[in-house]
């Protein structure tokens, strides 16, 4: 049967390419018809990848008829903050699908994890699998070297994925971890965000292995406080992730980090950028949690206070370089 990629930007297109490597009949959905039609006639998508050539027999679609079509296996790839919108708009039209979630980020108002989402809106079951870990939609187009980890709770489920999508350039390992998986892929966004504006203030190399390092002391903390592993944080989709993220030049977390940290408002970069930086949006939801749960995140809080409270960049440095001293093994690690 066919496989569906549910969203048609960067990360979208590069699974559908990847998929279509693995021998998959492949369709994608985009929520612009108009956009998608430009798309199947170009066999390009500039908007969101640009210089990449889709192949003809990738179906390219805003229709939902059509992308639905000998539908058994649907990718969601569809950015957190829309997710549930589109969901919805398809309700009714995925009986009997398997789902993959390829979407990094927390939804602000709930909370919730995008597999969560797919739970509760298109009805998918507890063999739905998380896709995750450091994996650029440039690289991955191009057919480069990757390396990913599909997780679930049903590892059958996982090992599917595993075996249909894995290839000489894309390596698949599993995890039965679900939400340390999918956390990870979220909450590095938090820190690319935070090492981008440390590389806008110039502030060198020690300080962003610093601020990197303890990133992850953090995101650990908050997940593992909701329920996931310690150890998935030294994989793939924990360090592994937030290492590609932080220092890639294709990374839309630091790049945005980075032009914060140069002396732009938040709101002058989100008006010139179509494609999404979900840690912005992650950091809200994180700060609000924490502090709901008392957590202490103190990178996140800065950074908090840097994107919504207008603090200055330099002065959140000096706040974190000035807190009380304590041992670098983590006192409470849940």
């Amino acid at each position: 049967g066919r496989t569906l990629v549910l969203g048609d930007g960067g990360w979208g297109t590069a699974l559908a390419l990847a998929l279509h490597r693995s021998n998959c009949e492949v369709a994608v959905w985009g929520y612009d018809n108009d956009y998608a039609k430009e798309v199947a006639t170009t066999r390009s998508n500039p908007k969101f990848l640009p210089g990449v050539e889709i192949p003809a027999d990738i179906v390219w679609t805003g229709d939902y008829d059509e992308c639905l079509e000998g539908v058994e296996e649907v990718y969601s790839v569809i950015p957190t903050q829309f997710l549930r919108g589109v969901l919805r708009s398809f309700r009714g039209r995925f009986d009997d699908c398997s789902f993959v979630s390829a979407t990094k980020g927390l939804e602000i108002d709930t909370l919730q994890r995008p597999s969560e989402i797919l739970v509760e809106e298109a009805g998918a079951q507890e063999s739905l699998v998380v896709l995750s870990g450091p994996s650029h939609a440039e690289e991955v187009a191009k057919g480069m070297a990757t390396s990913l980890v599909a997780a679930s709770k049903c590892e059958a489920a996982a090992q599917r994925v595993q075996d249909r999508i894995s290839g000489p350039e894309f390596r698949i390992y599993t995890s039965t971890d679900v939400s340390g998986v999918e956390l990870g892929g979220a909450l590095k966004n938090i820190i690319a965000v935070a090492a981008g504006v440390a590389e806008g203030l110039g502030l060198g190399d020690n300080a962003r292995a610093a601020l990197v390092t303890r990133g992850l002391v953090e995101m650990a903390r908050f997940s593992v406080a909701q329920g996931a592993e310690r150890e998935t944080f030294s994989g793939l989709s924990g360090v592994g992730d937030l290492m590609v993220t932080c220092w890639s030049p294709h990374s839309r977390n630091r790049s945005l980090g980075f032009r914060i940290g140069s002396g732009e408002s938040l709101d002058e970069i989100l008006a010139s950028e179509e494609k999404v930086a979900e840690g912005v949006w992650t950091c809200r939801a994180v700060h609000q949690a924490a502090s709901e749960q008392n957590l202490e995140l103190p990178i996140t809080a800065r950074l908090f206070s840097i994107l919504f409270e207008r603090e200055d960049p330099r002065a959140s440095v000096v706040e974190l370089m000035s807190r009380p001293f304590k041992s670098e093994r983590d006192p409470n690690p849940c």
